[in-house]
């Protein structure tokens, strides 16, 4: 099958056909870059994705990623970035493989058809030229005849007519010779033309419109080729990532695989565990004899049953006030217009306020979730201002010596890259040494120096935390210790362990005194009820104040101060008339409100009246 034989006749339909083919391949073109472009974008959003829930550095989610469901979730989302990579590979190949070329082989066709199309055009003029001077001659032929047969029967008329003259005759007859000899001319030119018309309609139809037809049928076949092939490309180049994607895939089930729960309960044990033992029975109270206190809190009292007074190993002496129990203040101060010399300096004794030891204990035994609670939030207080203890004493055992060891190791890492930079400057000094014009050998002994200051520095910070890791270890291993003996000795005593309780305490909010455990392991009583608080952070300051007149504070309760002395308010007014200050850690009381200028700190202000509120 020819298009130049069986579509000889069909010039403009081709042309239109041909038109269509193109506008085809230019919407395949448009198809695939759009794939491309949601390629690129589906991408985007899954490396977004990935990002989105990848940890924080320097964060507490880094601190999750040791589980190991955890780290499966966090190669997940790596592989799904891996993924995501693969996706822009079939846009980038789709574009250079499939946009690209069709591109240029659009233009290029364009510039066939073009060409093509022109010479079929250019054919049919000359053939169309071919048939107007035919047409011409014809007529011209017509013509020539017509006017010789005139000129034919002009002469016979003229030469049967016997008045005219022989001249007349002669002229006729030379006119009617001229007009046959230009009709045989147009006849001859007529022949000629006709036939070279055929010749070339014949080489128009059966040469020239095949050829071109031809090469038009075979430059719309490789369009029909070219575009089969893109699509198989477009298959192709799906089918080359599916190994990788699947590959992908392969990882996220063996992270998914790779999960331990029972790997992630020990690591929850090991994160969270506190060292301390659970608490011991509690003892049946028998209200109607004196009042037995529990072992658990016998440490506290133990010592009061014959008015005996000992001192507890390694406490201060403080006085501090119980917490939430009112203290007994001076009587109300004159008002703010009074004189100085008018402010009473001798309120009751205290001795006369001082409430009996039976209804202080009560009190303190109702009290106790209260002071537990300012514990906790005066702790967290502390902390907020950048209180936290440096050896982590205000953990539990176990997660301090965990705390200990990781600044040990962090320690230990930044020695090595002190000694690194050491060794580095070093060799460098000796190649200043050995080539002078390279450098001064002087100019790094100052970082020289400076680095070996740091490296002593950090070796001091790892002895002393390793010191006080030694401590946390001994004392776990004793424990430990205790523990299997307590074993022993309850399979061997039952009956005995029922009536012992615990000598630790862990506070609500999980954080460990020191000094419990100290008072637990030497077994000392206690002197007093507040000695529990001796070692209790301090309260909060919530401002400052300045004396505007000279206090001497003769009463309990209360400090004397000098006119334009300036300390630290640790409790306002409440509407008697006093408040509270201090001097430094061990000195501090009530002073008439009227003798002072306070300055009130508006944070730590609003955080002490949250710990006030949430303790009443």
């Amino acid at each position: 099958m020819s298009w130049g034989t069986e579509l000889w006749d069909q010039f403009d339909n081709l042309e239109k056909h041909t038109q269509w083919g193109i506008d085809v391949l230019e919407k395949f073109i448009k198809f695939v870059k759009e794939r491309t472009e949601i390629e690129l974008s589906y991408a985007k959003q899954l490396r977004n994705l990935s990002k989105k829930y990848q940890p924080k550095k320097n964060s507490k989610e880094e601190e999750e990623y040791r589980y190991t469901s955890a780290r499966a979730f966090l190669a997940t989302l790596n592989e799904m970035n891996d993924y995501a990579g693969q996706h822009e590979v079939i846009s980038e190949n789709m574009t250079s493989l499939i946009t690209g070329e069709l591109t240029r082989y659009v233009q290029e066709l364009k510039q066939e058809r073009k060409s093509h199309f022109h010479d079929g055009r250019k054919a049919q003029q000359h053939i169309e030229t071919c048939w107007k001077q035919l047409e011409a001659s014809k007529r011209r032929f017509e013509r020539d005849c017509k006017e010789a047969d005139r000129a034919q029967q002009y002469f016979e008329k003229m030469d049967a007519d016997i008045n005219v003259t022989k001249a007349d005759v002669e002229k006729a007859r030379q006119q009617a010779q001229l007009r046959h000899q230009m009709a045989e001319d147009s006849k001859a030119e007529y022949s000629s033309t006709l036939q070279k018309f055929n010749s070339e309609q014949h080489d128009h139809y059966y040469t020239h419109i095949p050829h071109i037809f031809q090469k038009i049928q075979e430059m719309e076949e490789r369009r029909i080729v070219r575009i089969g092939e893109s699509m198989k490309t477009f298959a192709e180049v799906d089918r080359q990532v599916i190994p990788i994607i699947g590959k992908c895939l392969d990882e996220i089930t063996k992270a998914a695989e790779s999960i331990d729960h029972k790997n992630d309960s020990q690591l929850v044990i090991e994160a969270f565990k506190s060292g301390f033992e659970p608490p011991g029975d509690v003892d049946f109270e028998d209200f109607t004899q004196p009042m037995k206190r529990t072992v658990s809190e016998s440490s506290l009292s133990n010592s009061r049953a014959d008015g005996k007074s000992e001192p507890k190993f390694g406490g201060k002496s403080k006085g501090k006030l119980w917490p939430f129990i009112k203290k007994n203040k001076p009587p109300p101060p004159p008002p703010a217009s009074a004189s100085p010399s008018a402010v009473p300096n001798g309120p009751q004794s205290p001795k006369q306020q001082k409430e009996p030891l039976s209804h202080r204990f009560n009190e303190f035994m109702t009290s106790k979730p209260k002071i537990h609670c300012f514990r906790s939030l005066k702790r967290g207080l502390s902390l907020k201002l950048g209180a936290g203890p440096e050896d982590f004493s205000n953990l539990p055992p176990e997660q301090r010596r965990k705390k200990l060891q990781q600044k040990v190791d962090e320690l230990n890492r930044d020695i090595q890259k002190e000694m690194d930079q050491r060794d580095a400057l070093t060799k460098m000094k000796d190649v200043y040494i050995k080539n002078p014009q390279m450098g001064d050998a002087a100019s790094v002994d100052h970082r020289l120096a400076e680095l070996g200051q740091n490296i002593e520095k950090l070796r001091l910070e790892v002895q002393k935390f390793e010191a006080w890791l030694a401590e946390v270890e001994g004392r776990l291993s004793m424990r430990s210790e205790a523990r299997r003996q307590s074993g022993l000795y309850e399979a061997q005593n039952p009956s005995a362990v029922n009536s012992c309780a615990q000598d630790r305490e862990s506070s609500p909010d999980g954080s460990y005194t020191e000094e419990q455990s100290q008072e637990t392991e030497m077994k000392v009583p206690a002197t007093d009820f507040d000695d529990e608080f001796d070692d209790e952070e301090p309260l909060p300051t919530i401002g400052t104040c300045k004396a505007l007149y000279t206090f001497e504070g003769q009463n309990e309760g209360t400090i004397s101060v000098a006119e334009g002395e300036m300390l630290y308010v640790i409790e306002e007014d409440k509407g008697d008339g006093w408040t509270r200050i201090r001097r430094n850690e061990d000195e501090e009381g009530y002073v008439p409100t009227s003798y002072v200028e306070v300055y009130l700190d508006k944070n730590a202000k609003d955080v002490y009246k949250s710990l006030e509120k949430i303790s009443e």
